[in-house]
């Protein structure tokens, strides 16, 4: 257990001390949300409809914006080789990497989306909802993100490749998401899309650290 913790306290320093790809990320979270009402105009009612689905897409642009720098860099400087090495799984490596990945990108996104939800006007009876959304969901966008950033680990210029590869597994909760914080803002149980959305999380927990490995495997061969 002290390995596994050892690492995500160092991926977390590294993220801290290089200015932090979750800065980054909650940057232009802040900046979507920021100028969405001013391409669609201050109408209070049309910002509160379109506000979940806002909120979401920018979440998880901002967490895709942060994917190369979960494996990326050690690869480059031979880091994972060590670590592919070590007592750890590699399972268990990625898994740590995948949580240090959500404690800087999707914790800080989780703590900034009440005040640009306020920005969208809206409802605040869908906050609690928003909340529960984002916590249930973002993991999973660490977590899935993970295997992209895997498959085109060592590669050149491999983001885009990235984006084109999660990009379809991350709508299902996306959807999930924002159908939660919508069904909240009309009055509606928003109960089964975050249970659903919570099961996507915890179907990622087991098998995407094994994916990923498995990819991370061909890469550092």
């Amino acid at each position: 257990m002290k390995p596994f913790l050892s690492l995500i306290r160092r991926d977390l320093a590294i993220a801290f001390r290089t200015g932090g790809g979750g800065a980054l990320g909650v940057a232009f979270f802040v900046i979507v949300a920021t100028l969405v009402p001013f391409g669609v105009g201050p109408i209070p009612e049309l910002l509160s409809r379109i506000a979940p689905g806002m909120l979401w897409v920018a979440a998880l642009l901002a967490c895709l914006l942060t994917l190369d720098r979960l494996f990326q860099a050690d690869v480059e400087d031979g880091s994972m080789d060590v670590l592919a090495l070590s007592p750890l799984p590699l399972e268990m490596v990625v898994l740590a990497k995948c949580i240090a990945h959500w404690l800087t990108t999707g914790l800080p996104l989780l703590l900034a989306a009440p005040v640009m939800a306020l920005t969208l006007q809206l409802p605040e009876a869908s906050y609690p909802a928003m909340i529960a959304s984002l916590a249930l969901g973002t993991p999973a966008l660490s977590l899935v993100g993970a295997i992209g950033a895997a498959l085109t680990a060592g590669m050149r210029r491999g983001g885009v490749l990235t984006a084109v590869l999660v990009l379809p597994l991350y709508v299902p909760t996306l959807i999930l998401g924002a159908l939660a914080v919508n069904a909240s803002a009309m009055d509606l149980p928003a109960a089964p899309y975050l249970m659903l959305s919570g099961a996507i999380t915890l179907a990622a927990l087991p098998l995407a650290p094994f994916v990923a490995a498995a990819a991370l495997r061909l890469a550092i061969r």
